[in-house]
């Protein structure tokens, strides 16, 4: 497999912690889900490295749910995060879905994809106009925010993957975490695989990513696609790609 190079001499972002340290040093009961603590998150995110592929599925599918319920950020999203972007490398990611043969490694990029954009510049924008202060320093949005260069780090070896469904799944959630200020150093080089998105993706949210990408920063894009539903409409945590759903 071709994981790629994410761009030799720049500024290294600085790693996610071990999944295993993530798992062990949480106190996860003292951390707010959508449903109440977080004490039941340590068995989901473990049953993520089953073999079984309908129980990871199944899993990922649940931890939507606890920690990203109606596209929100909560005190348990940001090691969740951390968790799913450490398990990236493991040799459980490679398990293929039935019936797809598409590996694991896709949905959990994709589910990165969903948490980041809950946290994108676009939508805690829209909600910093009705909720003055949204934003500020220490808030649980904020700090969750603060992960994106981390986030990153563990997303780019993908971008060149030599799977369709996770290099394209790679390139949507670089996208969205380089609106950070200190990953602008990536941007002109991930313009490029914008446009791979544009001129080959057939998937709506995805292709919209990618043009907002280039728009936003100073690149010739084509220009816009009949009115479709917007990227948010799709309930990114419900997975408009279908990613959670049946046929595992």
């Amino acid at each position: 497999m071709n994981h790629g190079l994410p761009g030799a001499g720049a500024p290294h972002e600085p790693d996610v912690p071990p999944y295993q340290a993530v798992l062990a040093e949480t106190d996860w009961d003292s951390l707010q889900t959508a449903f109440g603590s977080g004490e039941d998150l340590p068995g989901v995110l473990t049953r993520l490295l089953e073999p079984d592929p309908k129980v990871q599925v199944s899993a990922l599918s649940e931890l939507g749910e606890l920690v990203g319920h109606q596209n929100t950020i909560y005190e348990a999203t940001a090691p969740v995060a951390m968790y799913v972007a450490g398990i990236l490398t493991h040799p459980a990611a490679m398990t293929l879905r039935p019936y797809r043969n598409v590996p694991i490694r896709a949905a959990l990029l994709n589910w990165l994809v969903s948490t980041a954009y809950d946290a994108s510049d676009e939508i805690v924008g829209r909600t910093e106009q009705y909720f003055p202060g949204f934003l500020t320093p220490g808030t649980v949005v904020a700090a969750f925010r603060d992960l994106r260069p981390m986030l990153y780090r563990a997303v780019a070896p993908f971008l060149r993957d030599s799977h369709e469904d996770v290099r394209e799944a790679a390139v949507i959630a670089a996208l969205i975490l380089a609106e950070h200020p200190a990953l602008a150093v990536h941007r002109d080089r991930l313009a490029v695989h914008a446009r791979a998105v544009l001129d080959t993706s057939s998937d709506g949210p995805n292709r919209r990513v990618a043009r907002k990408a280039l728009e936003a920063w100073g690149h010739d894009a084509p220009g816009p696609e009949p009115l479709r539903e917007e990227f948010w409409d799709w309930g990114p945590h419900s997975d408009g790609r279908g990613d959670l759903e049946p046929p595992f």
